[in-house]
């Protein structure tokens, strides 16, 4: 049995895969808000209660692969990075194995996303998968020939703290986001920057049903929203060019979303022809906790806090 725990800004999801990687057993909770000691409780409980409800004794130590919004620094293994600011600077990893009494890996959100898409999902077979989470943040995690790459920094596919390419004048200086900075992509593609864009939405899927029923301001806003995301997208073809892009999040569930990037991403891709399919998670929700429970799989991750 392999744990996995994606931890979103909304919700934690627990899920149990066998040695066949198919799902026994899935929960979901509300994210403690703001709640550091909450939020580590939160988790300790899921996957006690997940090992209880399976019927496993208590000195039981199934894999436990954790998904964070953020990622561990290689100075002190501490959190930074992550849009759950309430993570940022702490001993997360270390704290978490104390509270289960195990060693458990940790790794991105985005990263176990593209971890599953390429290992039995929509980016299966090719050589080269960026995968993007669009959803309450917006992040990337790059799988190469199988490997999961984590960079020199351990910052690899830190996608939506890059600038929006190719601005247009009334796009700068952009709004600040809370890393500091202004006009970063989660600022411009991140579920509440859409509920943004038009006045009294409550959120992004308020957007699109007004779209749907013909609110011009709505249309443009979704329209605008299609054809940042191909600009941020055409510069991530013209840096690593990959065999395919793999999106997840709430946000893949915009009308149409791949054609509606391919159909505006030409002029911005430095080539006569831009062919890269654009496939939505073939997981779904699911992949980020999917990915999440096979990183105990992988060769080259970070050693354990507690060894």
């Amino acid at each position: 049995m392999r744990i996995g725990v994606d931890l979103g800004g909304t919700k934690i999801e627990l899920v149990v895969l066998d040695d066949a990687d198919h799902e026994v057993l899935r929960r979901r909770v509300a994210t403690p808000q703001g709640d550091y000691a909450g939020t580590l409780a939160s988790i300790a409980a899921l996957v006690r209660d997940a090992q209880a409800f399976l019927g496993l004794a208590p000195e039981a130590k199934p894999s436990v692969g954790i998904g964070i919004p953020g990622s561990l620094s290689p100075v002190d293994g501490r959190v930074r990075n992550a849009n759950s600011t309430c993570l940022n600077g702490q001993p997360f990893q270390a704290d978490l194995e104390r509270l289960l009494a195990r060693p458990v890996r940790l790794e991105n959100d985005a990263n176990c996303l593209a971890l599953s898409e390429a290992s039995d999902g929509a980016g299966q077979g090719e050589g080269v998968v960026f995968a993007v989470i669009l959803g309450t943040g917006v992040g990337g995690g790059w799988v190469v020939q199988g490997q999961l790459l984590s960079g020199h920094n351990r910052i690899a596919g830190e996608w939506g703290h890059n600038p929006l390419p190719w601005p247009q004048p009334s796009e700068n200086p952009g709004r600040a986001c809370w890393c500091g900075r202004r006009g970063c992509l989660e600022t411009w593609l991140s579920g509440p920057a859409l509920a943004f864009s038009l006045a009294g939405a409550a959120n992004a899927q308020a957007v699109v049903a007004a779209a749907v029923a013909g609110n011009p301001s709505a249309r443009a806003a979704l329209e605008a929203w299609f054809d940042r995301c191909a600009r941020a997208l055409a510069a991530v073809v013209n840096l690593l060019d990959p065999d395919v892009i793999v999106v997840g999040g709430g946000l893949s569930h915009l009308p149409d979303l791949p054609a509606q990037i391919q159909s505006r991403w030409a002029p911005w891709v430095f080539s006569d022809r831009v062919t890269t399919p654009i496939r939505l998670a073939l997981h779904g929700d699911a992949s980020g906790v999917r990915g999440a429970a096979r990183l105990w799989e992988l060769g080259t991750v970070a050693p354990s806090a507690a060894q």
